[in-house]
């Protein structure tokens, strides 16, 4: 059986498990539709690898019950695994060998032909701009360069479903956005990614949907947008040149914040549409106009901090865009 398009590629309930006295999943359900990335966030030992070990058939849950890519966890676990391809935290690489040379490993472990394994292996060093250090061992790869043939040689097997764990810690910012690059493609592609991540901005530009796991229950799911509205302190701010509008608007508008220096106010809002359109149309019917309107929302270290009680993981904003504000979009 295989997925169609009515049947998520993952779909978990109530997973459990635990480890003597402790509880690291306490009856999570998952639901990921194909074709989409998934991203589970979590504070350091939330259980994410927990997660992903055992939707890839490494580990037995102590309950619940999955289906991935059609076939039953339990049931079919050879089936899922034909299905699905796994890049966890540490690299798979052999140093010792050249990267073509794990390739073809790869292929021979998922019993292809040497002329399928042979044309395989060299579309997809092409695909990931391996090719001229194809023939060198994988010991002298950068960090970027064995990421990038780590999720090569997951894809030897044309997976339907790839987890990636924390695929990108450790790597420099260009490698990072190589890296994004890939995962879009992937998904372009049709695949379906599960993806955990120590890095919030991470999740909030790939994701499709994003789960938060913390003390073994997943206490919030949505879209990126939709767990900042989850925060409070979004607010619309706007900024006026002329005291005279700026005194209008701060008389006619209740529940706003004033800074008479900058000639600004700040309304409370949670950033949506509706609440937005209708600012502009007050302002429009008032005969008021601003110079700038910027709309501001929590970002994705709020909704961490608030969910978990945790700190943002530590490694969390390295390599982070300094000009790229996902939390402020500006109307002028």
């Amino acid at each position: 059986m295989t997925t169609t398009n009515h049947e998520p590629a993952i779909a978990a309930t109530g997973l459990r498990k635990s480890y003597g006295d402790k509880t690291v999943l306490d009856g999570i359900d998952i639901q990921v539709p194909a074709g989409t990335i998934f991203s589970l966030l979590g504070p350091n030992g939330a259980g994410k690898t927990t997660v992903v070990n055992i939707l890839s058939t490494l580990i037995s849950a102590d309950g619940g019950q999955a289906r991935i890519a059609g076939h039953d966890l339990a049931a079919e676990a050879q089936a899922v695994r034909s299905a699905i391809g796994v890049t966890g935290q540490f690299s798979a690489v052999d140093g010792l060998i050249t990267g073509e040379e794990n390739m073809l490993l790869m292929a021979d472990l998922h019993h292809l032909s040497r002329a399928e394994g042979r044309r395989v292996t060299a579309a997809l060093l092409e695909r990931f701009d391996l090719v001229e250090a194809a023939k060198k061992p994988a010991s002298t790869y950068s960090g970027g360069m064995k990421r990038r043939l780590d999720i090569a040689m997951t894809l030897v097997g044309s997976p339907r479903i790839i987890f990636l764990d924390e695929p990108t810690t450790g790597l420099d910012p260009r490698s990072r956005h190589t890296m994004w690059q890939i995962i879009r493609e992937l998904v372009s592609g049709g695949t379906t990614v599960f993806l955990t991540t120590q890095y919030l901005d991470e999740a909030d530009q790939l994701a499709d949907r994003i789960a938060v796991l913390n003390g073994g229950k997943l206490v919030a799911e949505g879209s990126a947008e939709e767990l900042k509205r989850l925060v409070p302190g979004g607010h619309v701010r706007l900024r006026f040149s002329d005291p005279v509008a700026y005194e209008r608007a701060a008389t006619a508008l209740r529940e706003t914040n004033r800074d008479d220096e900058a000639l600004t106010l700040q309304i409370p809002s949670d950033g949506s549409q509706r609440e937005l359109r209708a600012i502009l149309d007050w302002l429009d019917a008032a005969g008021i106009e601003a110079d700038e309107l910027s709309v501001h929302t929590p970002d994705l270290d709020d909704v961490f901090f608030a969910l978990t009680g945790s700190p943002v993981p530590a490694d969390t904003n390295a390599g982070k865009d300094t000009d790229n504000d996902n939390a402020k979009e500006t109307v002028r």
